[in-house]
């Protein structure tokens, strides 16, 4: 009988993989983080260039947005015990001919991350930032947009909130969308707050 990777083995063969490298501009660099003991999971679009280069996820403004939203510091929110993060597409898939990074690559999230669940039993709450985590995570339950998915986040508690990507196009959303600031925001760090 095979026996199942440990958790330290499928992250080694994830950041080994080279399934679609031929489409990667920078190649392959797959980014994320985790351990077993983790009980808040961050699911994010994927890398972009700064994170490329420096192989820490989130390492960007992106980032300090998302940690602000979140109310941790970043000491709290790279600690691995207590937080696992996982793109959706795991390297950074180049740019789009009019601005923007392309979405991610098609192949990652259904080959590595039903064994990467598998292996964090302890997630008790996970955040779903843009479209594409929101797509994979709540299908069909999902509402038509993200504006639509976050405004009914309660819905789909208490294992997820979903939220807007992060990055500074937000800004002019977060202006026109003020429920988001009076009711979710507060809602998430409370949850994260009780997760540490």
């Amino acid at each position: 009988m095979v026996q199942p990777d440990s958790l330290a083995q499928l992250l080694s063969k994830i950041r080994d993989c080279r399934l679609c490298e031929e489409h990667l501009p920078l190649g392959a660099r797959p980014v994320l983080r985790a351990r077993a003991t983790a009980r808040l999971l961050i699911v994010g679009q994927a890398p972009g260039t700064k994170v490329h280069a420096s192989g820490i996820p989130w390492d960007d403004p992106s980032g300090n947005r998302l940690r602000q939203w979140l109310g941790i510091d970043a000491d709290a929110f790279y600690d691995t015990d207590r937080v696992a993060i996982m793109p959706m597409g795991f390297c950074y898939p180049g740019r789009l001919p009019k601005g923007g990074d392309r979405p991610p690559r098609p192949e990652c999230a259904p080959t590595w991350q039903p064994a990467l669940l598998a292996h964090l039993p302890a997630i008790e709450l996970t955040v779903l930032a843009g479209a594409y985590a929101q797509s994979r995570f709540l299908a069909t339950i999902r509402a038509g947009n993200v504006t639509e998915t976050v405004r009914h986040w309660r819905r789909y508690g208490p294992r997820y909130i979903p939220l807007p990507h992060p990055s500074w196009r937000t800004t002019g959303w977060q202006k026109r969308n003020p429920w988001f600031d009076e009711e979710v925001l507060p809602e998430l760090r409370r949850r994260v707050r009780a997760l540490f």
